[in-house]
């Protein structure tokens, strides 16, 4: 696979919101990964990519670096560093993790992991609140910001994963993602369709195990005129108003679909709404959220 120009990723974030698991998904499709890269060295490192003029190709997909609070010089000079890079045709894509002050002191207390920025005179939570301050410009630039505080290991692997693929496509990628509301709302959706007022297959006996993915919950679902005017609505209103996302540079988008479980109506919403933008040849993905048996890339793909 050739490398491109903006197949470097820059991974960022609060110390204990994930950037070990983003690190290690970007290694698992091909990335080359370097963890805590001093900063200072990303020019040079840059250096030893192959880039768009290279012939050939290459065995990595990309690379990716992990830059922290500690990288205060690199902090000081972002934009200059950068444009750099860019003059040397190379635009960083920058993927930052957050996660609420709470869950961080709760993940940093359950493995006893000593916080970069704490000393005997400085208190986790002071660490905490601090490193937020040192990367706010970071997450200022990021192209996406994950939330982790309710995602888990699989979920944020996926996610990476879906970021990493933005950077082989023209135009943005779109990402369906069902879910269950009392599983709570995803945090890093930029649409989040509420589809709970619709005939629920729960209430069938025979549907209830099944899922959205299943010919009868589709035959069933198909059959209420609600769930057939609420997705074509749906589709209409993301059709006229995603061009302007595309046109504010925006590489990556997620519509998040809710239901009660995130089993039935809300998959199979999802399901005909990437079918019908993968029709008018979007670059669409679907992530079913709920269906944790499943993994993403291994979803079956509507055309």
């Amino acid at each position: 696979m050739k490398l491109r120009a903006t197949d470097l990723i820059i991974v960022s974030g609060l110390s204990g919101s994930g950037k070990s698991v983003a690190l290690q998904s970007l290694e698992d499709v091909g990335y080359y990964c370097v963890d805590n890269l001093p900063a200072v060295l990303l020019p040079q490192f840059n250096s030893y990519l192959p880039d768009h003029t290279s012939g050939g190709d290459h065995e990595i997909a990309g690379a990716a670096v992990s830059i922290d609070a500690r990288n205060n010089r690199f902090l000081a000079e972002l934009d200059h560093t950068l444009e750099e890079l860019e003059s040397k045709g190379r635009a960083c894509r920058i993927l930052y993790l957050e996660a609420e002050e709470q869950k961080l002191v709760r993940r940093y207390s359950e493995t006893r992991r000593k916080h970069p920025l704490t000393d005997d005179s400085t208190p986790l939570v002071e660490g905490i609140r601090r490193e937020r301050e040192l990367l706010q410009p970071l997450n200022d630039r990021a192209e996406k910001v994950i939330d982790t505080t309710d995602t888990t290991p699989h979920e944020l692997r996926a996610l990476v994963r879906d970021f990493a693929g933005g950077s082989s496509v023209s135009g943005p990628l779109l990402l369906f993602e069902s879910f269950g509301f009392k599983h709570g709302s995803p945090r890093e959706a930029d649409f989040i369709f509420d589809v709970r007022c619709l005939p629920n297959p729960h209430w069938e006996e025979s549907l209830r195990s099944s899922t959205g993915l299943d010919a009868e919950v589709q035959e069933f679902l198909e059959a209420q005129p609600m769930v057939v005017e609420m997705t074509a609505e749906i589709f209409s209103f993301l059709w006229k108003w995603l061009p302007g996302f595309a046109s504010e540079n925006r590489s990556y988008i997620t519509v998040a679909v809710g239901c009660t479980g995130g089993q039935h109506r809300s998959v199979y919403i999802c399901e005909q709404l990437v079918r019908r933008f993968r029709d008018r040849e979007f670059n669409a993905q679907v992530r079913h959220r709920q269906l944790k048996q499943q993994d993403p890339s291994e979803l079956p793909a509507k055309s």
